[in-house]
């Protein structure tokens, strides 16, 4: 059976390659539509498998780009203002990621200098381009330093993850009200 596996896959990239070869074409080739009552030919121009506009990968040129550019900018893949807000809110925190178009934020753990037995870390997710305020979670983690000096999971307030995801959108309407002035 593993002889076989060998040639699917290749048949199968065959078969895929072909395909994309075939779809392939030129745009002023022009193909007989119906006869006349003359009996000409009327012509039109191909047609594309994928519609009028065609295959159109990453929003084309009237696309989501110039519409997402209106939320709060075209370089990344969330809403610009969710994105800097979550930024400076969480500052005091050491980064791990940051990733601006998948729009995950994640801190490596933070001890405060008034609490050194117990740490926080902070995942902050912007779900869409638009500045909602469901367009952002978080999510809080906190760690207690036990007499053995391993760290134990403990539990967060509900209330915790609400004030920072409050404090984000707080922090990007201001951003939002000081980029329209």
């Amino acid at each position: 059976m593993s002889a076989r596996l060998p040639r699917k896959l290749t048949l199968c990239m065959a078969a895929g390659l072909a395909l994309a070869l075939a779809a392939c074409g030129s745009d002023d080739t022009v193909y007989p539509r119906s006869a006349d009552a003359k009996g000409g030919a009327t012509y039109d121009s191909p047609k594309s498998v994928f519609g009028d506009e065609g295959l159109v990968l990453f929003g084309g040129s009237e696309g989501p780009i110039e519409e997402n550019s209106q939320a709060g900018g075209a370089g990344i893949g969330v809403n610009s203002y969710l994105w800097r807000a979550s930024l400076d809110t969480i500052s005091f925190m050491p980064l791990a990621s940051a990733d601006p178009f998948g729009g995950v934020i994640i801190t490596d753990w933070y001890s405060p200098p008034e609490a050194r037995n117990e740490r926080f870390k902070v995942n902050v997710y912007i779900l869409g381009r638009d500045l909602r305020a469901d367009g952002i979670r978080a999510a809080v983690f906190r760690q207690e330093l036990h007499d053995q000096g391993v760290w134990v999971d403990a539990r967060v307030e509900n209330k915790t993850t609400v004030d920072l995801e409050n404090a984000i959108l707080v922090r990007a309407r201001q951003l939002r009200i000081a980029g329209v002035q």
